[in-house]
């Protein structure tokens, strides 16, 4: 498959690359021109853009692949609404050239509170982490609002905290829901997800809850 990989230097972009041309996929990487990116494989082509927030660029990133997967997000509370904005000018271009299948990830707390979850998660944890975070989550309700109205084939995937460790290809999901008591996950896990739901129809217009 010829898969274009918005996000390509972030930590979990850069596992969907690294992982896609491990399997055998042709590989788009989608970087800014201002940033380093050393990266080098038969299988792998490297498009330099100067931002993401206007669709032009990018169809020629999009052009002729069969599947899109971004792992485009804020990388703190004040980085303003980067998923959102960027979601927007992805899905433009994809369907000025006739892409239809997208993956996206977003986060766990968008999705359903589990019927099964603890008090104190309902209660304290979850109502505590949305507000710590709500301009990172009003980004990504705004983006999934986008996704969900788009003319796309697509999944998005809600992972928990986010971790470094390494790829275990062993994790819950929930198609349409949360993983009960999914506390974290590592950006490599996610990224084998994210691969995997390319070939998996079950997950084409859903969200995707996954954790250990």
């Amino acid at each position: 498959m010829r898969i274009t990989v918005f996000g390509a230097t972030g930590g979990i972009g850069g596992h969907v690359v690294r992982q896609a041309l491990e399997a055998g996929h042709k590989v788009t990487a989608v970087v800014r021109t201002s940033s380093a990116y050393d990266m080098e494989h038969p299988a792998l082509e490297v498009i330099r853009v100067p931002g993401l927030t206007e669709a032009e660029p990018l169809r020629d990133a999009v052009d002729g692949s069969e599947a899109v997967i971004s792992g485009v997000g804020a990388r703190g509370r004040k980085d303003g609404p980067v998923a959102s904005e960027s979601t927007r000018s992805m899905l433009a271009a994809m369907e000025a050239v006739g892409v239809r299948r997208f993956v996206a990830v977003s986060a766990a707390p968008l999705g359903p509170v589990p019927a099964d979850e603890g008090f104190l998660n309902r209660r304290l944890l979850y109502p505590m982490i949305n507000a710590f975070a709500a301009e990172v989550y009003a980004d990504l309700r705004a983006m999934e609002a986008d996704i969900m109205s788009s003319t796309t084939e697509w999944t998005i995937v809600r992972p928990p905290k986010l971790t470094n460790k390494a790829l275990t290809g062993t994790y819950r999901t929930v198609v349409g829901g949360t993983v009960t008591r999914g506390y974290m996950i590592s950006r490599a896990d996610v990224a084998h997800l994210m691969l995997a739901a390319l070939d998996n129809p079950a997950t084409v217009g859903q969200p995707v809850g996954v954790a250990y």
